[in-house]
């Protein structure tokens, strides 16, 4: 059996179930990397305090390089018995360069190490999410730019309002990731704080000089307060909230493009590289990638009420109970880059069918606001003319018609402020361009949105 590196105080070996039952390795080995590189720098750290000589640090920071490329490249050996990523790495450092390597643990504890190496991961995992964010966005830009001229029904409660752009409805969506782009890039800058330094819970005795241990991990700030610093997994519950949010989204997306590619809609057409077919229904296109994303929500939504139960009833500071953080952060951020970067690669290949979108947007009576509106500036107070309209709307329906359909006869029925210029008013092109306000549907104002998204994303890559 491995020696413990806190075994002296332990008369008798750990049972082997409890080694397996508290054993992370097989959940934190991927820590490996930020691990070692927390360790290097408290290793220059201690050489800076003079706890270690210069020669002594530089020893353990190649012994520490070798055991990197070690694990990078399948040489080395994982033992239950070590328990986690820090005590592999440390237990072999020993076997590399020898007892110096049991010097590099002063003034450190594993509670502000694996905090330090969670941030580490985080902080290079959320660039990554940022990336996929700006790319998703940007197909939403240009699908939304090759649609300025393409009309389809917007929905409430499922049922068809009002027409709009599909390149409006495409930048609704934009809207939404780049909310989920703003809460990262927070998520980022309250992950960008080094617990390192913090020991146990109370600090430590050694002079360690923990702003430059942050400038050599590239923290911008060390955290304020040692107890706070081993104990906070706030970062953390705040990735996965994010997340949920970001499938949440993608989830809405999903949810229109499974309706919009079925026979019923037929809005669009589904790429065949990002569909699947049926084992026994030849005829079959499945929307798999939409559906699949729908589903991988529930995991994310999942991962952020396991952190937040896990962490709702701990006293400061640090409890073993947190060892359980690692698997739902995981799993989170591996489910929402995988779907983003799905979803940045399918959206660009999504083809909508412009006459089918048309036709719905002329069925239904999208116009009937309009027609209301219509009386209202000839006069006629909204209340009275929206019943107005509702009664046409109502003969119209008994006729088969829609109220575009009725001759000037039939629709002055209804009043007799309504005159010949009431066609023009209820083409899809007027109604649409008549909603020219501020983040409206008409064609100039989507144009404007466009625009500005792609100066917002340029400068985001700057």
């Amino acid at each position: 059996m491995a020696d413990k590196l806190w075994g002296g105080r332990f008369s008798e070996a750990t049972d082997k179930l409890v080694e397996a039952f508290t054993s992370s390795i097989h959940v934190d080995r991927r820590l490996y990397a930020h691990d070692i590189l927390g360790s290097q720098a408290h290793a220059r750290t201690l050489a800076k305090a003079g706890v270690l000589t210069e020669a002594e640090a530089e020893k353990l920071c190649q012994g520490l390089d070798q055991v990197k490329a070690e694990i990078e490249a399948g040489d080395f050996t994982f033992d239950p018995a070590l328990e986690d990523i820090h005590m592999h790495v440390e237990s072999r450092l020993r076997e590399v360069v020898g007892e110096v390597a049991s010097r590099l643990h002063t003034g450190r504890s594993r509670n502000d190490q694996v905090a330090t190496d969670i941030r580490l991961w985080m902080k290079d995992e959320l660039a990554g999410v940022l990336g996929l964010l700006r790319d998703v966005r940007l197909a939403l830009v240009y699908l939304a730019q090759g649609h300025l001229d393409c009309f389809m029904p917007g929905y409430t409660h499922l049922q068809r309002a009002q027409p709009v752009l599909a390149g409006h409805h495409f930048m609704a969506w934009y809207e939404m990731f780049t909310r989920d782009s703003r809460r990262m890039e927070g998520v980022l800058s309250r992950t960008d704080e080094m617990p390192l330094g913090s020991a146990a819970l109370a600090g430590t005795t050694f002079p360690l000089d923990r702003e430059y241990t942050a400038k050599l991990l590239g923290f911008s700030r060390v955290c304020a307060n040692s107890m706070d610093a081993v104990s906070d997994r706030d970062f953390a519950l705040e990735f996965t909230s994010t997340a949920a949010i970001a499938m949440i989204h993608l989830s809405r997306v999903s949810e229109e493009i499974v309706l919009w590619a079925s026979r019923e809609f037929a809005f669009l057409r589904l790429p065949d590289a990002f569909a699947t077919g049926s084992s026994i229904m030849p005829q079959k296109k499945n929307p798999d990638v939409a559906e699949l994303t729908r589903g991988k929500t529930g995991r994310v939504l999942g991962s952020f009420v396991a952190l937040a139960t896990l962490m709702k009833g701990l006293p400061l500071a640090y409890n073993r109970d947190m060892q359980e953080d690692k698997e739902p952060l995981f799993d989170a951020m591996g489910t929402l880059k995988s779907s983003l970067a799905v979803y940045a690669r399918m959206l660009p290949n999504l083809e909508l069918i412009p006459e089918r979108t048309r036709a719905a947007a002329l069925d239904g009576f999208l116009d009937a606001t309009d027609l209301a509106d219509y009386l209202a500036a000839k006069g006629m107070p909204f209340r009275d003319a929206h019943h107005v309209v509702g009664a046409a709307v109502s003969r119209a329906q008994a006729l088969g018609r829609e109220l575009h359909q009725l001759s000037l006869e039939g629709l002055r029925e209804s009043s007799d402020l309504i005159g010949a210029d009431v066609f023009a008013f209820l083409s899809l092109e007027t109604m649409v361009n008549r909603r020219d306000t501020l983040g409206g549907t008409a064609s100039r104002r989507v144009a404007e949105a466009i625009g500005k998204a792609l100066e917002d994303l340029s400068a985001e890559t700057d």
